[in-house]
């Protein structure tokens, strides 16, 4: 039975500016101009330019005397209140003062061109390359194919992943030829088109597996006159053993000198495991990571930029606030509909100026909170003086939430005499020393890495002796928190460490 009833709930919405800022503080620099580029596109009363209000430095040294941390604090108390009586105002309503300036300048008297036709202008170079499937695709001319082996070469080139590898067995890819492409094949004409694929440089694409792969790169060194029996035999008949460096029982099974063992071994290493170069990493790797901030040691201080993309200058549009004072002396309907558009227009725009603004002192805020709490690792950068932070830790330093330290956190770069890091490198977890004192997890895994890049590569020490060695420096720590820390430095076990 529905019944109908009147409740009072207490509830707390988040105003639409504080959406927005949650949004923008995920944005990295990079794509910070695309936002406001999309912005200034769908709001007209957002245009490019120094406001008119800030028009000498005075008010701006006024500004930076404040502390930035206390700034935002205060602007976050009064965020949602200034937005809410905006929007309870009636559209009868329109204060006309609240959007026009009172400024006898001419406008067009405060814009300014200061470039010239001899200023340099760098651009970020692109960088370019081509796939390995285009070059195999474009000698398979060269191959002698008729119009269907070409077209099933077609798709077994399509078919390889980004290390140059065909990963999928042949019988799924004749299903496929089928019900794609109308193309009536088998298993064994499919092995006979790769086969002559795999002639094609670099040596060792499209095969199936490692072994393979590397078989095909001594059959191809063979034919050009470099015999390399032994090796070829330890890939043919040993390769779990090579794999897993069980080297000691190939050296006896095939009765071999330490010399022999030695140069087989180094022929195999001295191969190409990924043929197809890895495109997609290559990728990767080459973007350009903007970062957005500049930490710098000048005569034994700290100093700290905001990077300038995250300052973009922008303003409410004089075309605008004209318009809304000439449509405003209309008291007709018309008049108060244009009044009410434009006057949104210009709230969106003010909600956008501002979001950017608390986006740059939440960001300056927070770097630094980062850079006081880890000054010592700024100052000199060595690993082993990060201490152990975690993201409460800077939360509590500028009053903030965990999860806006976290976006904040997650996705910005500073750029240090040390490198360029991402701000999440500088968070990690402590453990407790002998001393008492609190270690942090990144200076730990420097002296596992330092202790793992100076053993004996015959015989590698174990997780094991790692746990001594740091348990000896005054570090208690178990074996299975070694084996943590060794995977996430990518670090293989003792017996994949071991080298003849």
């Amino acid at each position: 039975m529905q019944k109908l009833g009147l409740h009072q709930k207490l509830l707390q919405k988040l105003s639409p500016q504080q959406i927005q800022l949650m949004k923008l503080l995920q944005v990295p620099t990079a794509s910070l101009e695309q936002r406001i580029k999309e912005e200034l596109e769908a709001n007209p009363a957002l245009e490019e330019g120094i406001d008119d209000d800030i028009t000498d430095d005075e008010d701006r040294n006024n500004e930076d005397d404040i502390d930035p941390i206390e700034d935002s604090l205060d602007e976050q108390d009064d965020f949602g209140e200034e937005r809410e009586d905006e929007i309870i105002k009636k559209e009868d309503d329109v204060d006309i003062a609240d959007y026009i300036e009172d400024d006898d300048v001419p406008y067009y008297k405060l814009n300014a061109n200061n470039s010239s036709a001899d200023d340099e202008k760098f651009e970020t170079p692109i960088t370019v390359s081509v796939a390995f499937q285009d070059v195999l695709l474009s000698n398979l001319g060269m191959l002698p194919f008729d119009n269907h082996h070409y077209m099933l070469a077609q798709h077994l080139i399509g078919s390889l992943d980004d290390d140059g590898y065909l990963r999928r067995d042949l019988e799924s890819i004749v299903d496929d030829l089928a019900f794609t492409q109308n193309i009536q094949t088998n298993k064994e004409e499919l092995e006979e088109t790769l086969k002559v694929i795999q002639t094609l440089d670099p040596p060792g694409i499209a095969a199936r597996d490692l072994r393979e792969c590397l078989l095909l790169q001594l059959d191809r060194q063979r034919q050009e006159h470099h015999p390399h029996a032994v090796a070829y035999q330890i890939l043919h008949d040993y390769f779990e053993e090579f794999s897993k460096k069980h080297y000691e029982k190939i050296q006896k099974s095939l009765d071999l000198s330490d010399d022999d063992l030695k140069e087989a071994i180094h022929n195999i290493l001295s191969l190409n495991p990924r043929p197809g170069g890895g495109s997609a990493e290559e990728t990767r790797s080459s973007q350009q990571i903007i970062p957005d901030f500049i930490l710098s040691v000048v005569d034994g201080d700290l100093e700290l930029t905001l990077n300038s993309r995250n300052d973009p200058d922008l303003r409410i549009s004089k075309s605008f606030q004209e318009m809304l004072n000439s449509y405003a002396k209309d008291k007709n309907k018309a008049g108060k509909e244009a009044v009410t558009f434009i006057r949104s227009k210009i709230d969106a725009a003010k909600w956008f100026i501002d979001a950017i603004r608390q986006r740059q002192q939440t960001l300056y805020t927070t770097m630094m909170a980062i850079m006081n709490f880890q000054k010592e690792y700024f100052l000199l950068g060595d690993e082993r003086q990060l201490k152990p932070m975690i993201l409460k830790d800077i939360a509590d330093m500028v009053q903030l939430d965990i999860s806006t330290v976290s976006r904040v956190a997650n996705s910005k770069y500073v750029e240090t005499p040390y490198g360029t890091f991402l701000l999440k490198y500088f968070f990690s977890e402590g453990l407790q020393t002998d001393s008492g004192e609190e270690a942090s997890s990144r200076e730990i895994k420097k002296i596992l890495e330092d202790a793992i890049s100076g053993e004996d590569k015959r015989k590698p020490l174990p997780d094991e002796k790692l746990a001594d060695i740091l348990n000896s420096k005054g570090y208690n720590i178990a074996r299975r928190t070694v084996a943590k820390y060794r995977e996430q430095l990518n670090i293989p076990v003792a017996r994949l460490r071991k080298e003849l």
